[in-house]
């Protein structure tokens, strides 16, 4: 499972049974740690997910600022809700790169603001999932 963390929102992405194309979910709308754990909790039951993956927002240089210790807190925080592993993965230009894909398809801004979280999440889980077969495959 593919998560795009924001302040608001909280984009989910799964992976297909054979761990080819990531898709995307639904984006939650954040109220509170407890009530976000627990969306996540049903959709890690509903598509029985072994490993969730969050978009950690470096900074362009690799450097971490303050949204990279928010992330890493909330990891840290849904590790202990949640017992599966949860890893971060290198999220630059994810939003950037969807909003462009979107803009190029000719995707209204409304429907662009609508799907943007999850389709982030598609491309954090998808950039995942590429590494570790590009790994398995060299290792």
């Amino acid at each position: 499972m593919g998560l795009d963390v924001g302040e608001k929102t909280i984009g989910i992405a799964v992976t297909d049974p054979l761990l080819i194309m990531a898709q995307p979910v639904t984006t939650i709308r954040r109220t509170s740690l407890e009530k976000d754990f627990a969306c996540i909790a049903e959709k890690v039951r509903e598509y029985d997910i072994g490993e969730i993956v969050i978009g950690l927002p470096l900074n362009m240089d690799g450097s971490s600022g303050e949204k990279v210790k928010v992330v890493l807190l909330f990891q840290d925080k849904l590790s202990a809700a949640i017992p599966i592993p949860v890893v971060t993965w290198d999220e630059r230009l994810s939003t950037v790169a969807m909003q462009k894909t979107m803009i190029d398809a000719d995707v209204s801004r409304s429907k662009r603001r609508q799907v943007i979280d999850k389709l982030a999440a598609v491309f954090i889980l998808q950039g995942y999932m590429d590494f570790k077969k590009k790994g398995q495959k060299n290792g």
